[in-house]
């Protein structure tokens, strides 16, 4: 099977779909799927765009979606937010684009959102992305030679997102649970990797942390910002890393793999 996999898109409908044009995925006549390693949404402004995009290749069996860290806050924003509404403004989720994205999502208003929280998270549990989208990500995806997935696999670390470090490998890591795999979204998979966590005979493909910090830290390429930035594809041994930054690059990145599929997940 033919995959091209993305990661991180955030609501940038164009420059996702600049990035797939580049690769020739509207071309190909080929059999193929899209994998999204997760973070639909949350920084641009086109989550209705990416939301009919997906649902149209969901309805086609034509892509894979791995649930990102944006989703866990997204949904966390919404069961929460009659307790969020007071202090809308002054919420990680405001200044991290959950809020913008609902309203996106349910054409509502940031007023009508605090003073109508229940009415507002109603509306958002109708929405396509959370009644069609939501249910069909998944943790991970595996092929015969790769992994897909978000931040990096569930493994045991010291600290929490950027912050952890000391990774160590679980062999049982297909197994987490559910709150193992919310911290592994949250991990900087390049230096889980540099630090001996891969799985043996397979690529991890990952997005969530800038690439520019491999390039920077392993490579010495550059700054991770500034001026000789590099925000291609990061590559090294088990590890294939994609996210962008794209509210700050204005691009996506997107590569093309070749594999066998396996029995789903």
């Amino acid at each position: 099977m033919k995959y091209y996999v993305v990661a991180d898109v955030h609501g940038f409908y164009d420059y996702m779909v600049r990035a797939l044009t580049e690769q020739g995925y509207y071309t190909d006549e080929e059999p193929h799927k899209l994998i999204i390693c997760g973070d639909l949404f949350d920084r641009g402004k086109q989550s209705r765009q990416i939301e009919q995009f997906v649902l149209d290749l969901l309805e086609k069996d034509e892509v894979i979606l791995i649930r990102g860290n944006h989703e866990d806050l997204l949904v966390d924003f919404i069961e929460k937010l009659p307790t969020y509404a007071p202090m809308l403004e002054y919420t990680h989720h405001y200044s991290n684009g959950a809020v913008h994205t609902v309203r996106d999502l349910t054409g509502t208003t940031l007023t009508k959102m605090k003073m109508n929280p229940e009415e507002v998270a109603a509306r958002m549990r109708q929405t396509d992305f959370y009644k069609t989208i939501l249910p069909a990500m998944r943790n991970y995806y595996e092929t015969e030679h790769l992994i897909f997935v978000h931040g990096w696999i569930p493994s045991v670390a010291n600290g929490f997102g950027g912050n952890a470090s000391d990774y160590k490998y679980d062999p049982d890591w297909r197994n987490s649970d559910g709150a193992g795999w919310y911290f592994s979204r949250w991990y900087n998979g390049m230096l889980a990797a540099h630090q001996g966590v891969l799985e043996p005979n397979k690529t991890i493909v990952c997005g969530h942390w800038h690439t520019s910090y491999g390039h920077a830290n392993f490579e010495g390429k550059g700054e991770e910002f500034g001026k000789d930035e590099d925000f291609s594809p990061y590559r090294a041994e088990g590890i294939i890393a994609l996210d962008a930054c794209t509210v700050h690059s204005k691009k996506v990145n997107c590569i093309v793999i070749n594999d066998n599929e396996l029995q789903r997940h």
